[in-house]
């Protein structure tokens, strides 16, 4: 009965209108938020440590100017004061000399900052920080860092320096920073943008081919660019393709040959049922007999058909691993050749053994033997009487490699694919009896254990198959 395949139309959005919504779309805006925000916390930083720097440097300058007026009398203090506020090339210093009862007596300061903190005049000043003020100086109004002491006379001194060099460094500074931040979030944004566009025309890609897949075209691959996770995440499901489609091709080359091969059998039961019914009448018990026991050989033939298809399937089905244990491979095949050397002797084959001592593989022993069971007895079926069977086991690098060869008409190259499917029967063996389902359950034994199977020609004159089986694990 051949498999109808039904294409389904499966309605698939736009990725355009989807590509807002996308997680690299989302991880984008991630990556520019958290960008901002761990640069907004840099500036902040930095414009604090610069600006506590600065002011560490206008501290030490003021100490330096307190010790240095602390050298002069009280006498000549005003006179110091106003002599160096003459000397300035430009106005970044300011001083202001207070009598006790606030009266100015020198310097450009016009008053005593009233939030300002005097140390004594003994005090060595290493350890005083200034005070951050806003002092008026004649019409302006100025930001100043200033320190300020009391005389042995009770007067109070005060010094100040202008914290617009500070201002002006931090300004710069600021300035640089956020033009240089802004730069490089702009070009991660526009890099970050290009590869999302990148990766959503994959995406895209994906989606049409996935579509297509889903649409019943299984024909259909995911494209593989690369190395990335993409690319891996497509090969593992481009082999799962390969897989579905292989077993699909199976099911319907399944049907279809069972469907022709039972054919003959059936219409054969047939005949002989019907040609029992009209002559039981007048036939005798001999002959109603033997029609019957043919009857039953052709419904045997067919079950015994059915029953093939099923151990095929049974052992392509993966819980069969849970019945894995470590198998002897040379006990197994040392079995196997006493089971069928009386066999080869009967038909005067020369079968000839070499059993190498090999390491334990980890497989399931029954459907193991049952596979090599069909190997060897292909081999002494399809070799004529006097002919030659070899079985050998021996110890690879890689593992045990277990090979069958024999003196039979071989396989042609174009049909050693085919004869590893379900119910193919080569050109040259067609007329010996069979099912065609031997190599098939092989095969599914060899892929349930994950072994490679290979087909070549024999050596030597009477050349035949000489089929071999490596029993380690293969990535295909």
């Amino acid at each position: 009965m051949p498999v109808v395949q039904a294409r389904i139309r499966v309605p698939v959005a736009d990725p355009r209108h989807e590509r807002w919504r996308s997680t690299v779309f989302r991880w984008f805006i991630a990556y520019a938020v958290i960008f901002s925000v761990a640069f907004t916390a840099l500036l902040g930083l930095i414009e604090y440590s610069v600006n506590a720097a600065m002011q560490r440097e206008t501290d030490s300058g003021l100490r330096w100017q307190l010790r240095y007026f602390d050298g002069y009398a009280n006498d000549d203090l005003a006179t110091s004061i106003d002599a160096r506020i003459r000397r300035q090339a430009h106005q970044r210093n300011y001083y202001g000399l207070f009598a006790p009862d606030g009266r100015r007596l020198a310097g450009d300061l016009l008053s005593v900052p009233p939030a300002l903190v005097f140390e004594r005049f003994t005090h060595p000043h290493d350890l005083e920080q200034g005070n951050t003020l806003w002092f008026d100086v004649g019409a302006w109004r100025v930001r100043v860092r200033a320190m300020g002491e009391v005389r042995a006379d009770g007067s109070r001194l005060v010094v100040a320096r202008t914290l617009d060099d500070v201002q002006r460094v931090r300004d710069e500074l600021l300035k640089a920073l956020v033009v240089g931040g802004c730069a490089c979030l702009l070009g991660g944004l526009a890099a970050g943008l290009l590869l999302s566009v990148r990766q959503m025309r994959r995406v895209a890609d994906i989606r049409r081919v996935t579509s297509r897949i889903a649409g019943g075209d299984l024909a259909q691959r995911l494209p593989v660019s690369g190395q990335d996770e993409f690319d891996m995440l497509a090969r593992l499901v481009n082999q799962m393709l390969d897989e579905i489609e292989r077993l699909m091709d199976e099911v319907k080359g399944a049907c279809d040959v069972v469907a022709h091969d039972l054919r003959t059998p059936l219409v054969q039961l047939k005949l002989r049922l019907a040609t029992l019914a009209e002559s039981l009448p007048h036939a005798g018990a001999a002959e109603s007999a033997s029609v019957l026991a043919a009857a039953r050989d052709d419904t045997d033939a067919i079950l015994g058909r059915f029953a093939a298809l099923l151990r095929i399937s049974e052992i392509g089905s993966l819980r069969r691993r849970r019945a894995f244990s470590s198998v002897a491979l040379d006990v197994l095949v040392t079995e196997l050749c006493d089971l069928y050397t009386p066999l080869a002797d009967e038909r005067r084959i020369a079968f000839t053994v070499s059993i190498e001592n090999v390491g334990a593989v980890w497989a399931d022993r029954a459907l193991l033997f049952e596979a090599f069971t069909n190997l060897l007895d292909n081999a002494i079926k399809f070799t004529p009487d006097g002919g030659h069977v070899g079985v050998r086991l021996r110890q690879l690098e890689a593992g045990p490699q277990f090979s069958v060869v024999d003196s039979g008409p071989g396989i042609p190259e174009d049909e050693r694919q085919c004869v590893l499917t379900r119910y193919y029967r080569g050109e040259r063996t067609r007329h010996v009896p069979g099912t065609g389902l031997g190599l098939g359950i092989v095969t599914a034994v060899v892929r349930l254990h994950d072994f490679r199977l290979s087909i070549a020609d024999a050596d030597g004159p009477a050349s035949g198959a000489f089929i071999r089986v490596d029993c380690w694990p293969h990535d295909s």
